[in-house]
């Protein structure tokens, strides 16, 4: 006799990460990459016409004039220039944006529930912390500045939203909802690093202003206050405080963003924080992102400047930190709570899927070009060739990503199709619905109607060889010739 078998392990024991998306969440995550997608295009087009307009002679000048034109009321100590107002002001609304993402996730997305927010809090963590080690090895074993150990640590999810419009469309939901948390929790810590490691001096009376506008501000979303004719100009002083305490301005668009509220009630169909980052997300990623790339990324940029940057520590820091250091330290991490937290990988998928993705984190751009301004601060020379050595790790990671994920693109494209199926026509995919008796009987009234048409035609095509048949003569099957 056989030997009785042992029991079949419990399910609930093994958890799966990357595991298909909840319908809401899928459809949320759906629309947020579609605008950061077109958003991202627009990043990359302002990112070139930066680097054309700052590198024709003929235009160079022009460049820096603009860049460096001053406006703004200079007795509230807001006479700043055209590039400044971008880092400081327009950046603002990109936080804002990533504030109300960020509070979305903690209260209704992934990082609500603490067994699903290990995954992509661990693969950010690291994947700051490998980059800045990397950085910091570099920099040490070649006598360099530390200074810009953060500057590699930040993901810019438009620009590798870009990348993947072009050469991964068919990645599955679950690695794309992986990519766009990774990026939210990576935007909080970045902005953590803002706030505690580039904030020289504090002039407290400014700041104390900014928490009572906080509180102002917390207080009529509270009260169910409406219009964006109250809301808006308080942004603007609480911002103007913010800038005037000595912390970085976009800390307001942070704070701001986490105290709208995520949930719905009943009665509405989307949350105050649906609604509002609905109607600013195409301001930031349209107008926002791209003006601040557009006087950011505008490096003058030389064969021996090129060169200098994989000779230099600084830049050659940021560019390992970037393309090497993101990937070992996302991949890393995420091997790690698989490991300790005894999950497994979605059948759909491979180890090589999530180097491919972790190696796309490598692409960093807005954050890290505005760290890279905030740590070389005075230093126009190096800031400039810091933010070249941005576009180019960029560019590898990005051209490295391209790579990894054409090798697996015709499986993304399968699973692709699988998730998008929607046989029985009701605008749900099929893959939610197959454990619901309703959608088999649904399914099997449809072949019901297609085996009875298909029992018609087939006894219309026999009764039609039949008629010829009785024809005097017989009857040939072309033409109704006789034969």
């Amino acid at each position: 006799m056989a030997a009785p078998r042992s029991p079949a392990p419990r399910q609930s024991s093994s958890r799966k990460l990357f595991g298909r998306l909840s319908l809401p969440e899928r459809t949320l995550v759906g629309d947020a990459l579609r605008t950061e997608t077109v958003g991202g295009v627009l990043l990359l087009l302002a990112a070139v016409a930066a680097l054309v307009w700052a590198n024709v002679p003929a235009l160079h000048d022009s460049y820096e004039s603009v860049s460096d034109f001053h406006f703004g009321p200079e007795a509230l100590g807001l006479h700043l220039s055209v590039a400044h107002w971008a880092a400081d002001g327009l950046l603002a609304v990109f936080f804002f944006v990533a504030g109300i993402e960020l509070k979305r996730e903690l209260v209704a997305g992934d990082l609500r529930d603490p067994r699903a927010a290990a995954l992509p809090v661990v693969a950010a963590l690291c994947g700051m912390a490998v980059p800045a080690l990397v950085y910091t090895l570099t920099n040490t074993a070649e006598a360099g500045s530390l200074a810009g150990w953060a500057v590699p640590t930040a993901t810019d999810i438009a620009f590798a939203l870009a990348v993947l419009a072009v050469i991964g469309t068919s990645l599955p939901s679950a690695l794309r909802a992986f990519l766009l948390t990774l990026a939210v929790v990576d935007d909080l810590f970045a902005i953590l690093i803002i706030a505690v490691f580039f904030t020289d001096t504090i002039h407290f009376a400014a700041l104390g202003g900014a928490a009572v506008g906080l509180g102002v501000f917390w207080l009529l979303l509270r009260k169910g206050v409406h219009g964006w004719y109250v809301y808006v100009p308080l942004g603007v002083v609480i911002w103007a405080l913010m800038y005037n305490s000595g912390v970085h301005a976009t800390i307001a668009g942070v704070a701001m963003g986490l105290m709208l509220r995520c949930t719905t009630r009943e009665g509405e169909r989307c949350s105050p924080g649906e609604r509002v980052e609905h109607l600013v997300r195409p301001l930031s990623a349209g107008l926002a992102v791209p003006l601040f790339a557009l006087f950011s990324a505008g490096v003058t940029v030389s064969g021996g400047a090129l060169g200098d940057i994989f000779t230099r520590p600084e830049t050659l820091g940021v560019v390992l930190g970037l393309v090497v250091g993101k990937t070992v330290g996302i991949f890393g991490g995420t091997w790690l709570t698989a490991r300790f937290t005894r999950a497994s990988l979605s059948d759909d998928l491979a180890w090589p899927d999530v180097f491919a993705v972790a190696s796309l984190a490598g692409i960093g751009f807005t954050v890290s070009l505005l760290i890279g301004e905030l740590a070389f601060e005075g230093d126009a020379v190096l800031t400039d060739e810091v933010k070249a050595a941005v576009l180019v790790g960029s560019l590898i990671a990005a051209g490295w990503s391209t790579v990894l994920l054409k090798v697996r693109n015709a499986r993304y494209r399968r699973l692709c199709e699988a998730e998008e199926r929607d046989d029985d026509e009701d605008g749900i995919p099929d893959v939610y619905e197959e454990d619901q008796p309703e959608y088999h009987l649904r399914m099997a009234a449809i072949h019901d109607r297609k085996a009875a048409e298909h029992r018609r035609i087939a006894a219309e095509m026999a009764a039609a060889r039949r008629a010829r048949a009785e024809v005097p003569g017989g009857a040939g099957e072309e033409g109704d010739r006789p034969a």
